[in-house]
């Protein structure tokens, strides 16, 4: 049973009283006692010495701290006694360690009260003037209050406050100490009960200041269902005749944040402003972390120069909340823009941005990048944890350099970083992309010897390894062997499992499972819908789809549905004009039309393929207006296939007409399209060249060719092997030898090769130009 330091309990809080606590020496001054010796002082030759000592606590101190080695078992009067002179001499740090025996002292032994030792230490000196708040045995008072809160003894330190501090000696507690109180229990997110103490100081007539008031509207506020109370409290101030600080509009302006109110949070921020009353940097901050968790990262940019604005400089914090923000969204770009203008401050960077900067990279699929910049923040002395270590070794792994990534352990191994699941589980799925699942395993075995439990993570990275490397019994062996270890599946491994199946061509087994689940996630119905679209069955696909499209509100654009359901909706579109089922893919499109699913640009672009791919460049033309019309900007390929399919079509009026042998045609059509696209700001890029170059050429308009390939040029573009290929074809067909081999050889010094068939016709032109030269 737990020892009560009080007999008495404060009727305002119902809370269970609980003094459980561990304590250890290492949290005091005073050392425990290492061996019994002869030294056996009595209470009163103890006291002496403390009297003899009352003018030097530095021999006090000394005396107490051997006491304690020798084994003495202090009582109420030598307690008492070395408090009065801590108090004395203003030593609260010693005081405080002092308590904190004291504490573990009285848990030891029942018998010991602490509220005798305060009756004791008042009794022990003559002429208190109780009504003096400055006498230095107070010090005692808001100290172990201090103590009791620092150990999360939030019940004792009430009640000694307001049942024994208050009511035996009628000693009112300083708001120094209640403050300190009153922020801790909204630390712990016992925010009713600092709200409990907060009025009980105010019924007994202790003035709250400015900090006090901060900490009430914070609490007020982390509850979220009480900012109109908190509001008020800047009334309550008024009338109390305080004026509330900028500490104060700071931490309101942080609670609005908090609660997805930045908005209004800013609104105040900017009111305070225009009142030219001073803002703490602090509600700057508040303001950009709220809008950087609500995803609004352009409002959060506006905050940040408004502050720069007003003369108030960014700290580490700003930026580092700014950049990170920006690296969830992918925005790379302005991630990085900030980076640089914080290094150019003088403000440095630390792991946490590296990571952030790190994973965006990943994310994005540039894992050359993750390592050469990884090395780069290596070079600069900054310091890379092991989540750091963690992202480039996923990165090292992408690039199939996974024993680069094991030859690095050293490093962390040299840094005393110790692997955790995280890195173990990295490694696994570097060796299953490496095509080395045994290797896989053997790691997932080393790692649980390690005393690591796998978790559904680990499991599901094993399992997909597996699968992805025709080792599908294994996988489901080894999810068996998950099962009993106590991990339950989660939707990532039933879709895992799916998936596994159809790439197996077990398609009947994956159907089954699929039945067989209970409750199914978006996520499971796409693997079957992704299953049956690589086994091409098409319909079956269709049926699924439309079973959870059935289901779920396409109409909310938040739901998880809808950010699923885009995926599986192109998946079918694109199976089904790969088949050249356009009239299906087209009713489907019109049906989820109809629904207030708005298809997004990667979807109308897969269906104006399949128009173009027909010939029917006016349904290719019209979905591509209506995609304008309903706000969805086309991108580059949506153009480049708009282009594909008007030379194609120039191509088939050439082949079947005698008219229009120069491609005059294509040329008016192109260059609508272009303009279209310079009004809708996209600049071209080198695959969009190349299906300019290969169809001027392929309509005799060679001119227009070489044109465009000096566009490429002047753009600093690189032309690709395609692009190459394309202009040489048209130089060949008008008998341009000379011009092809030059720039045969400019394709050579940049390690391309031109397909046989034109490699072929290249040489034959060469020999047949060779011989008439020879003729001559």
């Amino acid at each position: 049973m737990l020892h009560r330091l009080f007999n008495f309990r404060f009727p305002l809080f119902k809370k269970p009283f609980s003094t459980a606590l561990s304590l250890s020496s290492s949290h005091t001054h005073f050392t425990k006692p290492s061996k019994i010796s002869s030294f056996h002082p009595n209470t009163s030759q103890v006291l002496q010495k403390f009297h003899l000592y009352q003018n030097n606590p530095s021999l006090a101190l000394s005396y107490f701290t051997h006491l304690t080695q020798q084994g003495f078992s202090h009582n109420v009067q030598t307690y008492s006694s070395f408090i009065t002179i801590l108090c004395y001499w203003n030593l609260n740090r010693s005081l405080d360690s002092l308590f904190i025996d004291i504490i573990a002292h009285s848990k030891q032994n029942p018998s010991f009260q602490i509220h005798d030792l305060f009756e004791s230490l008042f009794q022990d000196v003559e002429n208190v003037d109780l009504d003096n708040k400055n006498h230095y045995l107070f010090r005692a008072f808001h100290v172990f209050v201090k103590t009791c809160v620092s150990l999360n003894m939030f019940d004792e330190a009430i009640d000694f406050l307001f049942e024994f501090q208050v009511k035996r000696f009628w000693v009112l507690p300083s708001i120094l100490c209640c403050n300190f109180l009153i922020n801790r229990l909204v630390m712990r997110d016992e925010v009713y009960m600092a709200l409990g103490v907060y009025n009980e100081i105010k019924r007994l007539g202790v003035c709250p200041n400015n900090h006090t008031y901060a900490i009430v509207i914070k609490g007020l506020c982390k509850k979220g269902d009480d900012l109109i109370h908190a509001s008020r409290v800047f009334d309550e101030m008024v009338e109390a005749g305080v004026t509330p600080n900028s500490y104060c509009y700071a931490a309101f302006i942080e609670g609005l944040c908090k609660n997805n109110m930045s908005d209004l949070g800013y609104e105040v921020l900017q009111e305070r402003r225009k009142s030219n009353a001073p803002i703490e940097a602090y509600a700057y901050a508040a303001v950009i972390h709220g809008f950087c968790n609500e995803m609004k990262l352009d409002k959060a940019e506006s905050v940040f120069f408004d502050m720069e604005w007003q003369g108030i400089v960014p700290d580490f914090h700003v930026y580092s909340l700014l950049i990170c923000g920006y690296c969830k969204i992918g925005d790379l770009r302005k991630a990085e823009v900030l980076y640089d203008d914080m290094i150019s401050k003088g403000i440095k960077t630390n792991c946490v941005i590296a990571s952030c900067i790190l994973h965006c990279m990943s994310g994005m699929g540039m894992d050359s990048r993750v390592v050469d910049r990884f090395k780069e923040l290596k070079r600069s002395g900054v310091f890379l944890d092991g989540v750091a270590y963690n992202i480039v070794f996923g990165s090292l792994c992408k690039l199939g350099k996974v024993d680069d990534a094991v030859d690095m352990l050293e490093e962390l191994k040299s840094m005393r970083i110790d692997l955790d699941i995280k890195h173990y589980t990295t490694f696994i799925n570097g060796f299953c992309l490496q095509g080395k699942p045994d290797v896989a395993c053997s790691i997932f075995k080393e790692m649980e010897e390690k005393g690591f439990k796998p978790d559904i993570v680990a499991y599901n990275v094993l399992a997909a390894g597996l699968f992805r490397n025709h080792h599908a019994c294994e996988a489901i062996e080894l999810l068996n062997c998950m099962d009993s270890q106590g991990v339950e599946p989660n939707a990532t491994t039933h879709k895992i499992i799916i998936e596994g199946l159809c790439s197996a061509g077990k398609i009947e087994e994956a159907e089954a499972y699929f039945n067989v689940l209970k409750v199914k996630s978006v996520e499971i119905y796409s693997a079957m819908v992704n299953g049956y679209c690589e086994a091409g069955l098409i319909e079956k696909s269709c049926e699924v789809f439309c079973e959870i499209s059935n289901e779920g509100d396409i109409s909310e654009e938040t739901s998880g549905f809808k950010k699923l359901s885009k995926v599986m909706y192109s998946k079918v579109l694109a199976a089904l004009c790969r088949e050249g089922n356009i009239e299906h893919a087209r009713s489907l499109f019109d049906f989820f039309l109809e629904r207030g699913f708005t298809p997004d640009v990667v979807t109308y672009t897969i269906m104006i393929k399949s128009y173009c791919r027909l010939n029917c460049l006016q349904e290719a033309h019209d979905l591509f207006r209506d995609m304008k019309s309903r706000g969805i900007k086309p991108d580059v390929i949506t153009y480049t296939v708009l282009l594909d399919g008007k030379f194609k079509q120039v191509n088939l009026k050439r082949h079947f007409s005698s008219q229009d042998k120069r491609g005059s045609d294509a040329t008016y059509g192109v260059s609508t399209i272009l303009k279209d696209m310079e009004q809708m700001k996209i600049s071209p890029d080198v695959v969009i060249y190349t299906v300019l170059i290969d169809g001027y050429v392929k309509v005799d308009n060679f001119q227009e060719a070489i044109r465009f390939f000096n566009e490429i040029i002047d753009l600093r573009l690189e032309p690709d092997n395609v692009t190459y290929t394309a202009l040489l074809s048209g130089l060949l067909n008008r008998g341009h030898t000379e011009k092809a081999v030059i720039l045969y050889n400019e394709m050579s010094s940049k390690g391309m090769m031109p397909p046989l068939p034109i490699m072929s016709k290249l040489k034959r032109q060469v020999i047949k130009a060779r011989k008439v030269q020879f003729q001559k």
